[in-house]
């Protein structure tokens, strides 16, 4: 099986992880730090907002069963790409929206899938397109955090209305 990776950055990684863990024919979900100057940041240097980095997923998947186009899409469905260094009340560089790509004919795609959002959005896309640069994992308590924390605050308000929305939005796209 050849799976591939790509690194996404949409707010709060806890959101981004909590989606993609239910989508089929993903294999894996990390949550990390991408695209900042510091090697391997914490996640208080990160939310200080001085290392230039994202907070990102790293999401792996099986492109037999999903494409990266239908894994871009939930991405622009389940965010907003529309505002700068901004997702909700998560403010600065780290809570960018971003899509980090891992090989040239990645790029290709998230080019295409980008000027067809930015088209249907009026042009207010501000997602930044890189390659992945300076990937680091976030720390073992973020990870798999909304699986294991789904009562406390920032879950029940923020992260589960989104992973509703994936559930509404791309009912077969759930894992059975």
């Amino acid at each position: 099986m050849d799976l591939e990776t790509i690194t996404l950055g949409g707010g709060c990684f806890w959101c981004l992880e909590a989606v993609y863990e239910l989508v089929d024919g993903v294999t894996a979900v990390e949550s990390g730090y991408s695209n900042g100057h510091v090697t391997a940041p914490s996640y208080e240097q990160v939310c200080q907002g001085d290392t230039g980095h994202a907070e990102v997923v790293r999401v792996q998947f099986d492109p037999a069963r999903i494409t990266l186009r239908e894994v871009l899409e939930i991405f622009f469905v389940i965010h907003d790409p529309t505002t700068l260094n901004r997702q909700g009340n998560d403010v600065g560089t780290q809570y960018r929206s971003g899509v980090y790509w891992h090989t040239p004919a990645q790029q290709a795609v998230v080019d295409e899938v980008l000027a067809e959002v930015k088209r249907s959005l009026g042009g207010r896309v501000v997602t930044e397109v890189a390659p992945e640069r300076n990937y680091s994992r976030a720390e073992g308590h973020h990870q798999h955090y909304f699986a294991r924390n789904p009562g406390q605050g920032y879950c029940a308000f923020v992260v589960a209305p989104k992973v509703e929305k994936f559930r509404r939005t791309f009912a077969a796209r759930v894992k059975q």
